[in-house]
C-alpha cells in the first residue's frame, strides 16, 4: 500500500518554513514516540542544516519506555540533537523543554538581553503538538483534536522565558518511501483513515505484534497461545468481539477498526511500533529500490532513443 497525503495547505506550510528558517534560532521537532523515525519529515531535515533540534517524543506515555531510551541515544548521536521524552500529562516537562532552549542557544534569551530565542516548532499531523503549544503558552493558542492536520496557518507565540515560538500547521511530505512507514502513520492516526485501507493496515499491524509483542494480544483478546498468523489473530479478535457473518467467517473490515483503534486508545499496553534496527535495514532497501528505478528509467531512456533513430 503506497500512501499520498499531501493536502494543498501542507504543500504552502512547507514554502512558509523554508521562508522564516533564517531567523530561526532553534527547532523544535514533535515526533510521535510510538513512531519516532516514521514521524520524522524528511522535508525538514534536508532544509534545517546545522541548526540545533530538539527532538520531542510526544505520546511517551503509549511508547515502551525501553524503547523510547533506545531512540534519545539513537538521535543524540547527532551534535546538534537533543530530546525529551513528553506527554500531554507530564506538565513538568515543559519547562524542561524552555531549559533546553537556553542551553541550546546560550547567546540569547537572558534576563536583561533584548535578544529573543526564535524557536520554530514543527511536526507531523496528530503527534499532538497543538496540546504542547497550549501548555508551553499555559492558555489554548492551538485548536486540537483527533484528526489530523487541524492546524492550518503559521502564528507567532510570546513565551516567557524570553521565548518566541513559530508555529506551523502540521506536514506531511509528497512521498513515503518505505510502506511500513506508511503502515505505521496510518495505525497512529497520522494519515486520515480516507487515504488508506484499514484492512492492509491492520495486517501489518498484526504481523508486527504478533513479533515483537505476543504476550500483550494474549493477554488482551483472552488467546490460549499465540496466533500463528496475521488472519488466524484478526479473526480470534472476530470471535472474542462477536465480529461475525451469519456462517461464521469474520467481518474482516469491523476487526480491522477493532484492531487499530485499541492499539491507538492504548488499551495494547506501551507499545513502539519501530527500532532503530528495523527502520536502518528498510531505508538500506528503499535506496536500493531507488537505484534499481534509476537504472531501469535509464534504460528506458536509451531504448527509446534507439528507437527513434
Amino acid at each position: 500500500m503506497h500512501i499520498q497525503w499531501f493536502p494543498g495547505h501542507m504543500h504552502k506550510a512547507a514554502k512558509q518554513v523554508r521562508e522564516a528558517l533564517p531567523e530561526v534560532d532553534i527547532l523544535i521537532e514533535v515526533l510521535d514516540a510510538r513512531i519516532p523515525f516514521s514521524s520524522q519529515n524528511p522535508m525538514i531535515a534536508e532544509i534545517i542544516g546545522d541548526k540545533p533540534c530538539i527532538k520531542l517524543l510526544n505520546k511517551s506515555d503509549m511508547a515502551d519506555p525501553e524503547m523510547t531510551a533506545i531512540w534519545q541515544e539513537y538521535f543524540e548521536k547527532n551534535d546538534n540533537v537533543r530530546t525529551i521524552a513528553t506527554n500531554v500529562k507530564g506538565s513538568g516537562q515543559l519547562r524542561q523543554i524552555t531549559d533546553l532552549c537556553h542551553r541550546m542557544v546560550p547567546n540569547k534569551g537572558r534576563a536583561g538581553d533584548h535578544r529573543v530565542i526564535n524557536a520554530m516548532i514543527i511536526g507531523i499531523p496528530n503527534v499532538g503538538k497543538s496540546t504542547l503549544i497550549n501548555g508551553l503558552a499555559g492558555r489554548t493558542i492551538a485548536k486540537t483534536g483527533n484528526e489530523p492536520a487541524v492546524t492550518k496557518q503559521q502564528q507567532r507565540i510570546k513565551l516567557e522565558h524570553g521565548i518566541i515560538l513559530i508555529d506551523t500547521p502540521g506536514m506531511m511530505w509528497p512521498k513515503i518511501d518505505h510502506e511500513n512507514s506508511g503502515y505505521r502513520l496510518a495505525a497512529t492516526g497520522a494519515i486520515k483513515e480516507t487515504a488508506t485501507d484499514n484492512t492492509d493496515v491492520a495486517f501489518a499491524v498484526a504481523e508486527y505484534l504478533l513479533e515483537a509483542y505476543p504476550e500483550r494480544l494474549v493477554d488482551r483478546y483472552k488467546l490460549e497461545s499465540v496466533p500463528e498468523s496475521e488472519i488466524e489473530l484478526l479473526e480470534a479478535i472476530g470471535r472474542l468481539r462477536g465480529s461475525l457473518r451469519s456462517g461464521g467467517s469474520i467481518l474482516l473490515e469491523k476487526v480491522s477498526n477493532i484492531l487499530i483503534s485499541e492499539l491507538r486508545s492504548g488499551f495494547l499496553g506501551p507499545i513502539t511500533m519501530e527500532d532503530p534496527a528495523r527502520v536502518e535495514k528498510e531505508q538500506t532497501e528503499v535506496v536500493i529500490a531507488k537505484e534499481a528505478k534509476r537504472i531501469k528509467d535509464e534504460a528506458r531512456k536509451k531504448g527509446f532513443k534507439k528507437k527513434r533513430r
